[in-house]
């Protein structure tokens, strides 16, 4: 009988995920660009046999600029480029990065990841985003972003553009026969001649099909047009939910819609965003957060909770008093309603609420002991809220560290998760299958 154990995803910022990790006393603030600041957590990582790292993205300088604060995005690399780097630096964990499909070429998606894939010898994984602010648009001759379900439409057709020309080449065209003079077999080589709604590409792809098939696809949407793009096309689901019950709900809606897609539920794994404050006590881990919470400018939490409310501009409110109704949003739809029925269900003020926010951006924040955060996770993935986790540390690089040393342990003494690499792809780590080339026989 095969035990099932979780999937463990380190999702990387540069100082940490809290908004003034940067301010805190042992955190790394310039690490955004120091190649060795993050080859050091990707090997921490690895050191604890985490599935993958993570790397979010935003196409636009996002945050706070004015205040002269940290942002979200003012201070990384492409992390596609910086996967590419500490592709050469681990030898196990798989990498996975954000890229938008609002902003970028089906083609020139598909021959970087076919690229990073052969670097790495298939530990790669595309997280598929829509993008979400206008201030992206801006940087790419728009004035304003493509509307919610239309940006979706797209995302649509270029997923399947993405996977046709991954599948250019059969998995065994590149014969490289010196005595006959043959480099590659042609007619294992197809041309994709895809003429759609938003995209013409005629293809081939000019890489060899990618170790693993395709790369993983994940999807981050917990919209109604998310889910549904994710239902036909995952492979991995982030989410961010802020209640077990709320975590069943959606793992539940997800899965149910598999079977609409010819798919079955083993096939999508589900992993929720998770952010640990960890001390030896937890006296020690309310002190610890604390102390984050302590450092927060509060003009920086009110952009934060203004901008991923769709921009909507809460400055005039009372910061002591409720949430305002506010217009549905054309950008992060799903997490505008997250935060709005946080807000109603904990009766929380503005202020509370970004101070409720600031540590994981809607996410779910755990404060507590090793066993603590285990026993949380435990309870989520036997009780069919996930399938694994996004682990966000709150500042770097302490906040991995008491992770892996802490948490990890705890997981595997109890069956939980791997206590070594059993495979060395992403997909043999997250248990999913190679998908075969549509052109073979």
């Amino acid at each position: 009988m095969t035990t099932r154990h979780m999937s463990l995803g380190a999702f990387i910022m540069s100082s940490g995920h809290h908004l003034a990790a940067w301010r805190h006393p042992r955190a790394w603030a310039g690490g955004g660009l120091n190649f060795q600041h993050f080859k050091q957590l990707a090997q921490t990582a690895e050191r604890g046999k985490f599935d993958a790292i993570f790397f979010a993205d935003n196409l636009a300088l996002m945050g706070t600029p004015e205040l002269g604060q940290y942002t979200t995005a003012g201070d990384v690399f492409d992390p596609l480029v910086l996967l590419s780097g500490l592709a050469t630096v681990t030898e196990r964990i798989g990498l996975i990065s954000t890229v938008s499909t609002s902003y970028n070429e089906p083609y020139l998606l598909a021959r970087k990841f076919a690229s990073l894939d052969h670097l790495s010898d298939g530990r790669s994984g595309w997280n598929l985003v829509t993008s979400a602010t206008d201030l992206e648009a801006l940087n790419f001759g728009r004035e304003q972003h493509f509307e919610h379900d239309d940006r979706y439409q797209r995302a649509e057709e270029f997923i399947d553009v993405v996977t046709g020309l991954w599948d250019s080449y059969e998995d065994d065209a590149f014969v490289r026969d010196k005595a006959s003079g043959t480099f590659f077999e042609a007619e294992k080589l197809h041309v994709l001649g895809h003429k759609g709604q938003h995209y013409r590409v005629r293809g081939p792809l000019n890489i060899p099909r990618p170790p693993q098939g395709y790369p993983v696809l994940i999807q981050a949407g917990s919209s109604e047009p998310g889910k549904a793009l994710a239902a036909r096309t995952a492979e991995v689901v982030f989410t961010a939910q802020q209640t077990l019950a709320n975590a069943q709900a959606f793992y539940a809606d997800v899965k149910g819609r598999l079977a609409g897609y010819g798919r079955t539920p083993d096939q999508l794994r589900v992993m929720p965003g998770i952010s640990p404050v960890i001390g030896s006590s937890q006296d020690e881990a309310d002190e610890k957060y604390q102390q984050l919470q302590d450092l927060l400018d509060p003009r920086v939490g009110l952009g934060l909770l203004a901008g991923m409310a769709g921009g909507f501009d809460l400055s005039g409110y009372d910061l002591d008093g409720p949430l305002p109704e506010l217009p549905v949003s054309n950008s992060m739809q799903s997490r505008q309603a997250l935060f709005i029925e946080l807000a109603r269900r904990e009766n929380l003020s503005i202020r509370q609420l970004y101070l409720k926010i600031a540590g994981a951006r809607g996410h779910h924040t755990v404060i507590g002991t090793p066993k603590t955060v285990a026993d949380t996770l435990e309870q989520w993935f036997v009780e069919q809220g996930a399938d694994g986790f996004n682990i966000m540390p709150p500042f770097l690089p302490e906040g991995l560290h008491d992770f892996v040393d802490g948490v990890v342990p705890i997981l595997q003494q109890r069956g939980l998760f791997r206590r070594e690499y059993s495979g060395t792809t992403l997909r043999e780590h997250l248990g999913l299958q190679r998908p075969s080339n549509r052109y073979s026989a």
